[in-house]
């Protein structure tokens, strides 16, 4: 049996879980890496249900952006927003895997994982 579902089910419409927002407070990357703080599990039960979800996941094990969506379900804007907002509350470090000199180092990043992938 599966892990039970969220009572919400289906009705809660993405926009309302960022509460009509589209665009993160900062620009987080995908691969993106995210650790909870040592409070943030605490704290997000106070934050609702979707970041308390996150900081937990983030407690047990460093998570990227895009686990996050998954683990989640919630779609990938909707989960950027969500720890953007973590982030910016001190509930989540992040530490980007990517190199911060340019685009084509970060494309150099992305054909290592996808070439590691494919070696799968």
């Amino acid at each position: 049996m599966g892990q039970p579902q969220d009572p919400r089910g289906n009705l809660v419409r993405p926009y309302a879980v960022t509460r009509g927002r589209t665009e993160p407070r900062r620009d987080i990357p995908i691969e993106a890496i995210l650790v909870a703080s040592q409070a943030a599990v605490q704290e997000a039960r106070f934050a609702g249900h979707d970041k308390y979800r996150i900081a937990v996941l983030c407690e047990a094990k460093p998570q990227s952006l895009a686990e996050l969506s998954a683990f989640t379900r919630q779609p990938l804007g909707v989960a950027r927003v969500l720890v953007a907002d973590m982030v910016a509350d001190g509930l989540l470090s992040l530490h980007s895997a990517a190199p911060k000199k340019g685009f084509t180092e970060r494309m150099d990043l992305l054909e290592r994982v996808l070439s590691g992938l494919r070696k799968l």
